[in-house]
């Protein structure tokens, strides 16, 4: 019986980005990468030698490569399929200088050629889901955050946060509560409060539970909570509140307050 053998390729230019969706039960002798990668086991398992030795993945894990690693792979079992994201080197550079700017040490590798870390998945996935799918209609914002939050998992220091930046973060807080509809970029938002941008997601988090994403993503929907409420049509109410379209609303409506869209507006009828 012939194990199946598929790839899927994609390259994203403006982005350095490689995507590539693999199913195969070969054996893939010693080898290297010119990128970064980083990916998941999405099923089945395999046994693959790395720059910190042997390791071993199974579904759920995540997967790593740095550039110019020597490594090979191998499926335990008939067949595994992986998802992969393949980063120009400038760009996790970039990011990992951003992340490690306060600690005194540089860090140039993925440290964990696997990582089984539910989180880390979650976030890999939605950023994996982000550039293929659109599901879930990225904003550069969300990928941006998603990239830096991904990346700290991956140094094997710990970072440490600053309980003393909240003062700086709330200055990007208040940009985005004085125009929640504006496509504001990670780096604006940054530079509104003075830090890197690894700083802020750190500090917004700590100093509002979410995200600078997650945050938008909250003001747009109690915006569009409010619109409803007045009696604005659904899909008037979604581009309103700065969705892309009435999919993209009710998702984060429900998700929000357990409840759709359509079932809040018959109840203010």
């Amino acid at each position: 019986m012939v194990s199946r053998h598929a790839f899927s390729i994609k390259r994203i230019a403006d982005l350095g980005i490689e995507i590539v969706e693999a199913e195969s039960g070969r054996h893939f002798a010693k080898h290297v990468h010119e990128h970064y990668g980083i990916g998941m086991l999405i099923q089945g398992a395999q046994r693959s030698s790395s720059g910190r030795g042997q390791v071993e993945a199974t579904a759920g894990d995540l997967i790593s490569v740095n550039p110019a690693e020597v490594h090979d792979g191998m499926p335990i079992g008939d067949v595994r399929r992986w998802h992969m994201l393949y980063f120009d080197p400038a760009i996790i550079a970039a990011q990992f200088s951003e992340i490690t700017a306060d600690t005194g040490f540089s860090w140039h590798e993925f440290a964990y050629p696997v990582l089984t870390r539910p989180y880390a998945a979650e976030i890999f996935s939605a950023l994996y889901s982000g550039l293929t799918k659109q599901v879930l209609h990225p904003t550069p914002l969300a990928l941006e955050e998603r990239l830096l939050l991904l990346l700290e998992f991956f140094v094997d220091r710990p970072i440490p946060a600053s309980p003393r930046l909240g003062g700086a973060a709330s200055k990007a807080q208040s940009m985005i509560d004085d125009n929640p509809l504006a496509e504001l970029s990670l780096e604006q938002l940054a530079g509104e409060a003075g830090l890197s941008r690894f700083q802020l997601v750190r500090a917004f988090s700590r100093l509002t539970g979410l995200t600078p994403h997650a945050y938008v993503v909250q003001k747009r929907v109690h915006l569009a909570k409010q619109l409803i409420g007045k009696g604005v049509a659904l899909a008037e109410a979604s581009y309103a509140s700065g969705f892309s379209d009435q999919s993209h609303m009710t998702r984060h409506f429900v998700r929000s307050f357990g409840f759709s869209p359509g079932l809040y507006a018959r109840h203010c009828s």
